[in-house]
């Protein structure tokens, strides 16, 4: 009882901090811009998997983000959303037909399969496949190859690259849709916070996001000493709250997250002119992670489209050049690679040195 009233008090203070805005502090200068690799080298080989997340580190990923849901018997597990059927074999697995059902997660009616109604050895059983197989064809050569992994996996994987390339790699993992599991009884949390003290992961090797400030707040009430980055959405506002992500990224509103998080990471096109939000976060002592950069030309604005075909690559180096030029100090991308690349180009701040959290 003792550790559930220190907790709900730190909530409690941190949720004052929502309503009254916080000192404003001008974020420390930032050092060149992190790639963060989205589910690892998504672009290239299926998400959230040991695959993915290597090729990243081994392409350039200062960061690789794991979305994170969890088991029916509450382990967390690595997948783009709890609905698994389009990133694994589940709808080719006769033994899971009777899984198949239909829930209304933050609103919205979902019909398929859903990792809380597997248990952990179960899932292990399954294999990933291409989330994207029309944009990314290339990619299916890889399915059925790779299972999925928990996050304690992805961590070992990381540690493992850090080792093998000299640098720290960090996890950034995000926890999906935790107000719907919060009410099934497999709060993301407490387990998440469970693994960072076990895992014994500092500063460096973690920073961890949400869309939700609910969520947020708990795990800066437990005291971690990781960074936390609130990410924003382009309309709306994070589901349970009476937020907008507009207000949020007002001064005010950039003040106020400033008291629990290090990071926002706003949609990249919310960074374009006539946008102040880089100056305006910067300001109140935070630091921009973009998302999400791909390099088919459906994801890319108008002007850097080549050609007629949606799935063909367009100029994707002219859109980081733009942000890096816009003062961002992180991409998560699901091309890693041409991140890098686009940055070593550009040298925007070529005296500072990169994948450092401080």
């Amino acid at each position: 009882m003792r550790r559930r009233s220190v907790l709900l008090a730190a909530g409690a203070t941190a949720a004052a901090s929502l309503s009254s805005p916080a000192p404003s502090h001008a974020a420390a200068p930032a050092r060149r811009p992190l790639v963060i690799g989205h589910r690892g080298a998504a672009g290239w080989r299926p998400e959230h998997t040991a695959a993915s997340y290597t090729l990243a580190v081994e392409t350039g990923a200062d960061w690789i983000e794991p979305d994170l849901v969890p088991t029916r018997d509450h382990h967390l597990v690595v997948r783009h959303e709890n609905e698994i059927s389009g990133t694994t074999d589940v709808a080719r697995r006769p033994e899971f037909a009777g899984r198949r059902t239909t829930k209304t997660v933050d609103g919205r009616a979902v019909t398929g399969w859903f990792t809380e109604d597997f248990t952990l050895a179960e899932l292990r059983t399954l294999r990933a496949v291409e989330r994207l197989p029309l944009v990314r064809n290339r990619n299916t050569v890889f399915d059925g190859h790779q299972r999925v992994m928990t996050f304690q996996e992805v961590v070992g994987l990381a540690r493992t690259l850090s080792r093998r390339h000299g640098r720290t790699v960090t996890v950034f993992p995000e926890t999906k849709h935790p107000t719907y599991f919060r009410s099934l009884g497999l709060p993301l949390e407490p387990v998440l916070a469970d693994a960072v003290r076990r895992l014994r992961l500092g500063p460096r090797e973690c920073v961890i996001q949400s869309f939700e400030p609910s969520s947020l707040l708990r795990l800066a009430g437990e005291g971690l000493g990781v960074p936390l980055w609130q990410a924003l959405g382009t309309s709306g506002g994070p589901y349970g709250h009476p937020l907008t992500y507009r207000d949020m990224m007002s001064p005010a509103g950039l003040r106020r997250i400033a008291a629990y998080a290090r990071w926002i990471g706003p949609d990249k096109s919310s960074l374009v002119a006539p946008s102040t939000l880089v100056a305006d976060a910067h300001a109140a002592g935070l630091r921009v992670g973009a998302y999400t950069f791909r390099a088919e030309n459906q994801y890319l604005p108008a002007e850097l489209r080549r050609g007629t075909d949606p799935h063909a690559f367009g100029d994707a180096f002219a859109e980081y050049a733009r942000h890096f030029a816009l003062g961002v100090d992180a991409v998560v991308t699901d091309f890693p690679d041409l991140a890098a690349v686009a940055r070593e180009a550009c040298r925007t701040r070529p005296q500072d040195a990169p994948g450092l959290v401080s």
